[in-house]
């Protein structure tokens, strides 16, 4: 696998506290599709891993609480036939997925007025619609 998987900025994925598990895919294949283990579960250890910042470590286990089992982290890729690319595939799953929880959170939104010029051409719409629809009704016959 090329390089380094970089979570977000200096902070990259450690290959020693990553671990594999090989299995059967039930994806596509061809002759071999029953005797080559294609399937990829790629395990981290988001709560003993040393290779986060704390922060960002209690935000990611908060927002992964549902798919943590036992604080370890599991990622499964089996669309291709090859081995390999489905290994390739977990490994840009498991960073981008530890990006997207360890991001921090968005800024509160201020509430604002609204302004006057605006809700006057709201109200001047609205009658201008009911006049329309009070002209369609059949009192003038």
């Amino acid at each position: 696998m090329p390089g380094p998987h970089v979570i977000r900025g200096s902070v990259v994925l450690p290959e020693a506290e990553l671990s594999w598990r090989f299995s059967r895919s039930s994806g596509p294949g061809g002759q071999h599709v029953n005797t080559s283990d294609s399937r990829v579960e790629l395990l981290f250890d988001l709560a003993a891993t040393k290779a986060l910042p704390q922060v960002w470590k209690d935000r990611a286990l908060e927002r992964l609480a549902s798919r943590l089992v036992d604080g370890v982290l599991s990622v499964r890729a089996s669309e291709h036939r090859s081995q390999l690319r489905n290994r390739e595939m977990a490994l840009v799953r498991m960073a981008s997925l530890l990006a997207e929880a360890t991001a921090p959170p968005p800024k509160p939104r201020r509430a604002t007025k609204i302004p006057k010029g605006i809700n006057e051409r709201r109200l001047r719409e609205k009658k201008a619609r009911a006049e329309t629809k009070r002209g369609r009704s059949g009192r003038d016959w």
